[in-house]
């Protein structure tokens, strides 16, 4: 229909905001595959970056996607270049609307008036004035991962200002991903660099091209994936966590664990195949925003295909690396709530494996 706008708007709007605010990208490609542009929320500081803020137009949904590959808040990052979370959708997702059905324009309209409403679209968004129990439940579903991002009562973060760079960038930690036949596909390299007020992290991926590293994404296939056919072959649990080094910290404890390159957000189906077929998955989620919504995704596109899926989190600090270093074990992690599909009320980790005995902890 003619009133909506024109398909690719969004993609407009958001590249040529990025290009204003930090320059063009070095290699623009075409809308529905990833450019990379210099992120305004890690990268405005100029010093030279390699470009870490992915872009590209998702047809289907009629929205541009940003993902900084170091992390950022999405939300951040759009509002550094002066736009809002609605800017990134050619329209908004249509209201829900009554018998009497108001015109689109009403759906703009501020609430000055009594009775009219204006909603505001992003994270959690509500609409300005309370609506009734049956109004809500005709009109608006609520789905799980708000449900229990709201539950949680996560605080609004700001990033912190860690002053000028004083240092050179450093790489710290290489993750190498391969085939199950172990032929190397790409690697993850986790950088620090150092800052007056403490430390940056940042990461960048590589492609093994069989002859030399290009410095480009790589197939999406989970980390450790010998680990994971084992896992299968054996029935073992499965843990997938959001970053490489709460995998290392699960292998620590005994256990399989995978994860998907650049983190939160970046876990898709071709990931979720390559556990078909497990008895068991233990979704690690990160205690924030980002980090439920990754763990809600992974475990939606496990439900089918495994035995049994878990969505827990860490008792204290934001993920299991600090679950540990609290001094909690496997059996101490949480349910999730909204999100853990268990119906008994404690998560309980099986018997750890690889002949270590389970440590416990005095309470």
């Amino acid at each position: 229909m003619d009133h909506h706008p024109q398909q690719g708007r969004s993609y407009e709007i958001v590249t040529d905001a990025l290009t204003r605010k930090m320059g063009p990208p070095r290699y623009p490609r075409s809308p529905e595959q990833w450019t990379n542009y210099l992120c305004p929320v890690h990268e405005d500081d100029g010093q030279h970056h390699n470009p870490s803020l992915g872009v590209r137009y998702d047809a289907a949904q009629e929205r541009t996607i940003v993902r900084c590959w170091a992390r950022c808040d999405d939300e951040e990052v759009v509002a550094r270049i002066g736009l809002r979370v609605r800017d990134m959708f050619d329209r908004l997702p249509e209201r829900a609307r009554n018998s009497t059905n108001t015109s689109a324009n009403n759906a703009h309209t501020s609430t000055t008036s009594k009775g009219s409403a204006r909603r505001s679209f992003g994270t959690g968004g509500r609409s300005a004035r309370p609506q009734s129990t049956s109004q809500k439940s005709a009109g608006q579903v609520v789905s799980p991962v708000e449900k229990a991002i709201l539950a949680a009562h996560f605080p609004i973060l700001s990033k912190p200002d860690l002053g000028v760079q004083t240092g050179r960038p450093e790489t710290v930690d290489s993750y190498i991903y391969r085939w199950p036949n172990g032929r190397v596909e790409g690697a993850v390299h986790r950088v620090r660099t150092p800052h007056e007020h403490g430390d940056a992290k940042s990461f960048w991926q590589a492609h093994w091209t069989g002859t030399e590293w290009e410095r480009t994404g790589f197939a999406p296939i989970p980390w450790k994936l010998a680990d994971i056919r084992e896992a299968l072959d054996t029935g073992r649990e499965i843990y997938v966590c959001e970053g490489e080094k709460d995998v290392q910290r699960a292998n620590q404890a005994g256990q399989i664990a995978t994860c998907n390159a650049m983190g939160a957000g970046s876990w898709t189906p071709e990931h979720a195949r390559w556990l078909a077929g497990a008895a068991r998955v233990i979704v690690v989620a990160d205690r924030d925003r980002p980090g439920y919504r990754h763990a809600a995704k992974v475990a939606d596109s496990l439900a089918e295909r495994v035995g049994e899926v878990r969505v827990v989190q860490a008792r204290d600090g934001k993920d299991l690396s600090d679950h540990f270093d609290a001094g909690y074990d496997l059996t101490d992690l949480e349910p999730v709530k909204y999100l853990d599909r268990a119906q008994n009320a404690r998560f309980r980790s099986a018997p750890v494996n690889r002949g270590q005995q389970q440590r416990t902890r005095s309470r």
